[in-house]
């Protein structure tokens, strides 16, 4: 062996040393920079949720709540990872990774727009939505009741059991129609009555019928009245306006339109009128003088 290959393995034997002999004084700083990172981890997830059930309680807003907890939870860590790195004696390598970062950020913020698009609509949306949890909405093609609030997306239930995650920049732009938000909706139907029949006598058929009705709301606000809507080919119909409560738009909103509709048919029979069936006519072209009829009652005995 030669005298510089000595030398090579004894200056790398030495740097080993001198390295391992860092590692070994840097423990304790290393130890307490993972037990202030561990610390903050468990610290903004408990100040989080106590954030969360504070508001939650006091603004009877779940959305808003769960939103600020997150974005607390968020910060502490942050703040939590930037001390244990300091401690640990890594304070340069801690200032690298969020310039970095940021610098990152910047670049990924062009390749993902949409994402970034997603995350700030879902910010405006936790202070000023048009919607809370459980309500029932209409956004584009979507209707269901909401479920929850992402950064990214927002959660609805559909009716038939689907779970629909819908882009919060798509909320932010399309039309959001809210049927619970003060709780009120008026449905309405059309029902015809025979030319002969009596129109006002059947509108007050009518009326009469929706006040009878326990789950019809009527106030000073919320009117319910019957007006002519149409001369048709064999009917005079009638539309009924009628207001419901929507606190439980699925269920109970749609029990009582049928309710409605199933008493206001029998009430104008139970009343004398008649709801014909549309008349067909038939007209005869060219030479014929005739048209063969039989009754269904022939036709069954074969004549």
């Amino acid at each position: 062996m030669t005298i510089q290959e000595s030398n090579q393995i004894h200056d790398l034997a030495s740097a080993t040393t001198n390295y391992y002999q860092d590692f070994i004084d840097q423990l304790p700083g290393i130890g307490f920079g993972l037990l202030l990172i561990i610390l903050g981890v468990l610290i903004g997830s408990s100040i989080g949720n106590f954030i969360t059930r504070k508001i939650s309680r006091r603004t009877q807003d779940p959305l808003m709540s769960r939103f600020l907890g997150k974005a607390i939870k968020f910060v502490i860590i942050v703040i939590a990872i930037i001390l244990g790195l300091k401690a640990a004696g890594l304070g340069a390598i801690a200032t690298g990774i969020f310039t970095a970062a940021g610098a990152s950020a910047l670049i990924l913020g062009f390749a993902f727009k949409d994402i970034g698009e997603n995350f700030i609509s879902g910010v405006i949306l936790a202070f000023n939505r048009p919607f809370d949890v459980n309500d029932t909405v209409e956004i584009g093609d979507n209707f269901g009741k909401v479920k929850a609030l992402e950064f990214r997306y927002t959660k609805l239930k559909t009716f038939d059991g689907k779970d629909v995650y819908i882009p919060n920049s798509d909320v932010l732009r399309k039309p959001v129609t809210n049927y619970t938000e003060d709780g009120f909706f008026r449905w309405d139907f059309i029902i015809g009555i025979a030319y002969e029949d009596n129109i006002d006598a059947a509108k007050k058929v009518v009326m009469e019928t929706l006040q009878m009705e326990p789950t019809v709301i009527s106030d000073e606000f919320h009117e319910n009245f019957v007006i002519e809507d149409e001369l048709a080919t064999s009917t005079v119909n009638l539309k009924v306006f009628f207001w419901v409560d929507t606190t439980d738009f699925r269920k109970m909103a749609l029990i009582t339109k049928g309710n409605v509709v199933r008493t206001v048919k029998e009430a104008l029979e139970d009343n004398g009128f008649y709801m014909p069936a549309d008349i067909q006519e038939i007209k005869l072209y060219g030479g014929e003088t005739e048209f063969p009829v039989r009754l269904a009652k022939n036709i069954k005995e074969g004549d």
